[in-house]
């Protein structure tokens, strides 16, 4: 029988209908921006980051969470004495800022919150410092100060040996024209980043199958990539700060961008305007997705609504600018390619893959 992110324990239907009761209750409260020289502007909502307007500039707000992924570092360190919380740090940061940017914000300040079941969690120093050594480097990554955070013990509520990681991030965004509004047109192209992996994504799926494996994080996943599953796992997530950074210096507008995490692929619908988004040049998934649909197994459709299947981060750009901002991208480090473009089918939204024989509608994402 194949796998699927809801056998594992995650309903996106239940999460997203909570998120949508949250963003209905939290309009009824954007009156007390006023007093402090703020407005919330249209459509921020539903987006990654929460936006608020004064006269000259925007401010963004992003609250995010690691999920799972450091029990399979737990695992792995317990196995083989290898320490990946350095790797791990850099994952919350990665997956904090990455939402902050979508707005065209730049971090300005990043904060950790740790929480854990017993205080003993820090007794182990090089774990501890490889946490600490690797939030560090994941703020001089996104140029942001680190500016503070939270450590409560949770006893009750996390398990002894456990610590939940999660943060907190502000960006600015000035002038006020630097905003990634969401202004896509008909035409445009889509550009896709590499991801490093699954980053930060679908881990409880993955660790669902470890569980059924005879070597669990020690299977090699083949596929001419010599690593095992854990060590692939825990690959680093990219931080796509400095790409959109480049845009912004180079005077290259983002129509739009989504942060691809959550929800696989269907995340490039996530702009309420109905759009057609059209991978017509998908690269062959790495080796790890295919070792995690070979394995589970999972089927295509599950895997590209779960997983990233290597793609990061994707924009949607102008025809005639989508070149130089492949070319933004490859100058700040980043592997990137036209994967695609926008088109207008009447009222209809989906994301379609039609050289996989894949189509996601508009039912299949609703986070507004």
């Amino acid at each position: 029988m194949s796998l699927s992110y809801e056998s594992s324990g995650v309903d996106y239907g239940q999460l997203d209908a909570f998120k949508r009761d949250c963003q209905r209750a939290a309009r009824t409260t954007a009156g007390a921006l006023a007093a402090h020289g703020y407005a919330e502007p249209a459509a921020t909502r539903g987006e990654s980051a929460y936006l608020m307007e004064a006269a000259d500039h925007y401010l963004a707000h992003v609250e995010e969470g690691l999920g799972t992924k450091n029990l399979v570092a737990d695992a792995v360190y317990a196995a083989t004495g290898k320490n990946f919380y350095r790797e791990i740090a850099l994952d919350t940061v990665a997956t904090i800022v990455n939402d902050l940017i979508t707005c065209g914000a730049l971090p300005v300040s990043v904060a950790m919150h740790a929480a854990v079941g017993e205080s003993g969690w820090f007794a182990d120093a090089a774990r501890r410092q490889a946490l600490v050594d690797g939030w560090a480097e994941g703020c001089r990554q996104s140029g942001a100060v680190w500016g503070g955070g939270e450590t409560p013990t949770l006893r009750g509520l996390v398990e002894k040996e456990a610590i939940v990681l999660a943060g907190s991030a502000v960006g600015r965004i000035a002038p006020k024209s630097l905003r990634i509004a969401g202004d896509v047109c008909a035409g445009d192209a889509i550009v896709f980043l590499a991801s490093s992996g699954v980053q930060t994504n679908g881990l409880s799926l993955c660790r669902l199958i470890a569980s059924r494996l005879p070597q669990g994080y020690q299977t090699p996943i083949g596929f001419g990539d010599r690593r095992t599953y854990g060590e692939a796992l825990l690959a680093p997530s990219v931080i796509y700060v400095a790409f959109v950074r480049e845009c912004q210096r180079r005077g290259l507008p983002l129509h739009y961008v989504s942060h691809v995490t959550g929800h696989g692929w269907r995340k490039l619908m996530r702009l309420d305007a109905p759009f057609v988004y059209e991978i017509t040049a998908p690269r062959a998934a790495p080796p790890l997705f295919r070792f995690l649909e070979q394995a589970g197994p999972i089927t295509l459709r599950e895997m590209y609504a779960t997983f990233n299947q290597g793609v990061g981060f994707a924009a949607c750009v102008a025809p005639e600018s989508a070149a130089a901002v492949v070319a933004a991208a490859t100058a700040t480090g980043y592997d990137a390619w036209i994967a695609g473009r926008v088109r207008q089918d009447g009222a209809r939204k989906a994301v379609v893959i039609p050289s996989l024989g894949l189509d996601y509608g508009a039912d299949t994402l609703q986070v507004r």
